[in-house]
């Protein structure tokens, strides 16, 4: 966004020598005009009140609050995924559970350098001390957020396999995407940073795409 400074000066009378102050006129005034977005008007602020940072350093509590939970929710995902290697039977849902492992973990890394960058902590490992990726912390309360599977889902899942592993994954895999879509959708208009805004965006559009794939996949088992 633009932002346009406006001097709004007194008039002054001009003689030949330097320039005097009229008679009860008053000093020069600046004032910064900042335009709204689109279909809104702009506004006018004094210089001392107006807030000069740019729009993509902007950021707020829903910011934070969304990579934070976003980086959870993805740990997970990695979680269900990494147990396809040596469990799927139908070669579709492993290439499908690799490519989310591969999506999701650059994600996370990329979401971990926004908190980082801002002085926030990261909630999880980026690496597990056996050398696996992130993972959900014991203690987290995970369940309260959109798409996040169970316990005991997941033990489920852990337990599984051949058809049945990958009917559970690809039916666990489309509640969690879902919960990844509402939180993206909710973060629209409550937060303020531009990184964070196209970061949702990319997640929802990508993880709406995947949903109806695996959807697909689900009905042809």
């Amino acid at each position: 966004m633009v932002t346009t400074l406006v001097a709004v000066t007194a008039v002054t009378s001009c003689t030949g020598g330097a320039p005097e102050e009229a008679a009860g006129t008053a000093a020069p005034e600046s004032v910064v005009v900042q335009p709204g977005r689109p279909g809104e008007d702009s506004t006018t602020v004094q210089p001392e009140d107006f807030e000069a940072t740019e729009p993509e350093d902007r950021w707020n509590e829903a910011d934070a609050t969304f990579v934070s939970d976003m980086i959870v929710h993805h740990a997970q995902a990695l979680e269900m995924s990494a147990l396809a290697a040596d469990r799927a039977e139908d070669p579709s849902v492993l290439a499908i559970a690799d490519r989310i492992r591969d999506t999701q973990g650059a994600e996370i890394h990329g979401m971990a350098g926004w908190l980082q960058g801002h002085g926030l902590p990261v909630p999880v490992p980026l690496e597990g001390g056996d050398g696996s990726g992130p993972r959900v912390p014991a203690e987290h309360d995970h369940e309260d957020m959109p798409g996040m599977l169970t316990d005991a889902q997941m033990a489920e899942l852990e337990a599984a396999t051949g058809a049945e592993f990958d009917r559970l994954y690809l039916e666990g895999m489309i509640q969690h995407h879902r919960g990844a879509v509402t939180m993206s959708t909710d973060l629209v208009g409550a937060g303020t940073n531009l990184r964070t805004q196209e970061l949702a965006a990319d997640i929802g559009a990508g993880q709406l795409a995947e949903i109806d794939r695996m959807q697909e996949m689900l009905d042809g088992l």
